[in-house]
């Protein structure tokens, strides 16, 4: 038995789609629906899918909590997340997926992401920089090479083992951001393999603007800083030079030129975020007092 959690807000345009998508795979599964009290049809539609619906506070919205909460809820010997918005490719998404699984030594498995058809230049390559099409298990082995670019995993398309989710401890549900990859390491320091399976496609992406490219940054060094034992055990590298450098290369041999002075902004403010975040420096709440809104998608 296979149960996939979808953590939802607001998702009548999205979760229709997914839904059919899902009863056409060729891997039967229960679906389970976290709705953050959305104020569109989305339960109603969950309903008439037959997808099983719990309800929780947008208040108490938490990305970590509201899958574990879909945990306590499934059957599955697997749990299978999925976002709101993350269309499967194919009817053999999640066939692909579980097969790594298969191994003893795999804990958990995640999907290769790809660009939705209004994605703007940027977010195409970001897709196909992350998720190229090179199958790949990362362990401890991978560390020395990686660095912590081995923990990264992503709940838009994962599988983990419900065994081991629940001895592992689940998600953790006291940071913004990452509690994929917080699980991940956790996972793979205990010895545990993490297998990217790019057959196992979905569509996915976003066109952020700048601002919310800085707040997801931001976020993302908040939730870092939080977990700093993680750097006892991987080194950050230079990744954003390489993205940039490899971006401006594959915009230019595209023809997007006018969007080169985009990326390079988008890299700055990225950046910035990021450095912000990692240093204890927020200024969401130096100028409004208040914990930022974390989006459900």
């Amino acid at each position: 038995m296979v149960s996939v959690i979808i953590p939802t807000l607001n998702a009548e345009i999205y979760i229709d789609d997914l839904l059919s998508s899902l009863k056409g795979q060729s891997v039967k599964c229960e679906i389970i629906i976290v709705d953050s009290s959305s104020l569109d049809k989305t339960a109603s539609i969950a309903a008439s899918g037959n997808a099983k619906t719990v309800t929780v506070r947008q208040e108490d919205f938490n990305h970590g909590k509201a899958r574990n909460i879909g945990v306590q809820e499934a059957t599955g010997d697997i749990v299978v997340f999925l976002t709101q918005d993350a269309l499967p490719f194919d009817k053999r998404c999640l066939e692909n997926l579980l097969k790594p699984l298969e191994s003893s030594g795999i804990v958990a498995s995640y999907g290769r992401q790809m660009p939705r058809s209004d994605a703007s230049p940027v977010e195409c390559f970001a897709r196909l920089f992350n998720y190229d099409d090179k199958p790949m298990i990362k362990g401890r082995g991978e560390l020395s090479n990686l660095g912590i670019k081995t923990f990264f995993f992503s709940n838009a398309c994962s599988a983990i083992k419900t065994k081991e989710f629940k001895e592992l401890g689940g998600f953790p549900e006291n940071i913004v951001m990452f509690e994929d990859l917080i699980f991940a390491a956790k996972a793979i320091l205990k010895g545990y393999k993490i297998a990217y399976v790019p057959e196992a496609k979905v569509f996915h992406s976003h066109n952020f603007s700048l601002m919310q490219q800085f707040h997801r940054y931001l976020d993302a060094g908040i939730s870092l800083r939080n977990n700093a034992w993680i750097f006892e055990h991987a080194t950050a590298n230079r990744e954003g030079l390489t993205f940039l450098r490899e971006e401006i290369k594959y915009l230019s041999a595209n023809h997007y030129f006018r969007w080169i002075p985009y990326a390079i902004a988008e890299s700055v403010f990225k950046f910035a975020g990021f450095w912000f975040g990692l240093h204890g420096i927020n200024p969401r709440r130096a100028t409004t007092g208040v914990a930022p809104t974390i989006n459900n998608a």
